[in-house]
């Protein structure tokens, strides 16, 4: 039982973290500027429930797509934690990743998919990190990870439809000061993956 908890901590820790709900919120709030509060809703709620579905199919779907590319766990590691290590330092550097680029679509719905679910919540990070936490795990670590990341969605719904709110209390300082502290844990994350990558790999203790 133990185990699993530190397990769902390390999940909720790690996604969290690399999806940063609060830190998108900016992101949020300027593409969807002007939009009536229903419209927002829809936008907020679709893109968070596409999301989701994305990073599921490669939760499920993980394991086959290794078997099917030959794609070894020790490999996986390795370039998933160099992946997730560089994202993280670019947030530590005020850059942003260039999977989370956004320049200013015509408003519509269609934000909602592209950039809100892809990259944005759903990235290049965001599916490995998830897929990692999966590829050496059973049917009840895929549930927990299922489990977890829906919560943090909805979490980013919540956050996405307060987001003048948000903006206006916190201020834009103190979210560009979380998306440096979630930077540093993504980095650390990543590092943590090629440790163990190269121990799989080399097959040592």
């Amino acid at each position: 039982m133990n185990e699993l908890v530190s397990f769902a901590l390390s999940v909720f820790t790690g996604i969290i973290a690399i999806m940063n709900p609060v830190a998108n919120v900016p992101i949020f709030s300027s593409l969807v500027e002007g939009a009536p509060a229903e419209e927002q809703k829809r936008i907020a709620k679709k893109s968070t429930f596409t999301a989701f579905v994305i990073v599921c199919a490669f939760i499920l779907l993980g394991k086959f797509i290794f078997e099917l590319f030959g794609i070894t766990i020790p490999a996986f590691k390795l370039t998933g934690g160099l992946l997730i290590f560089k994202v993280g330092f670019d947030m530590l550097e005020s850059k942003k990743s260039g999977s989370k680029h956004v320049e200013s679509p015509n408003l519509d719905e269609n934000i909602a998919i592209s950039p809100l679910a892809i990259p944005i919540l759903a990235g290049p990070g965001t599916i490995v990190t998830a897929a990692n936490f999966v590829s050496d795990g059973g049917i009840i670590q895929i549930g927990i990870v299922i489990a977890i990341f829906a919560f943090i969605c909805w979490l980013t719904y919540i956050a996405f439809v307060a987001s003048e709110k948000i903006v206006a209390k916190v201020g834009e300082n103190v979210i560009t000061v979380i998306g440096k502290i979630m930077g540093l844990i993504i980095a650390i994350i990543g590092t943590t993956m090629v440790i163990e990558g190269i121990q799989m790999a080399f097959d040592l203790a």
